[in-house]
């Protein structure tokens, strides 16, 4: 079993990257809760089958919203 070893911050940091790598999101195609992690930043719709390329513990991060909104900014 892999945990960290010392000190409260660390442990709830590691609680909270591994129950985060281990739950559902919500596909951004179909609109179902059904996206799971397959591999190190790779996240599989089960029920579209979208692929879908992320952060490695959650499917979207701070900074990838950050340059998300930048974008759509710049379009309009």
């Amino acid at each position: 079993m892999r945990t960290a070893r010392y000190g409260a911050k660390l442990r709830n940091l590691y609680t909270a990257a591994s129950t985060a790598k281990r739950s559902k999101y919500v596909c951004p195609k179909c609109s179902k809760t059904k996206v799971k992690r397959t591999g190190n930043s790779l996240w599989k719709c089960k029920s579209c089958g979208a692929r879908i390329a992320g952060g490695a513990y959650a499917l979207t991060t701070e900074t990838g919203n950050v340059a998300r909104r930048i974008l759509e900014d710049s379009k309009s």
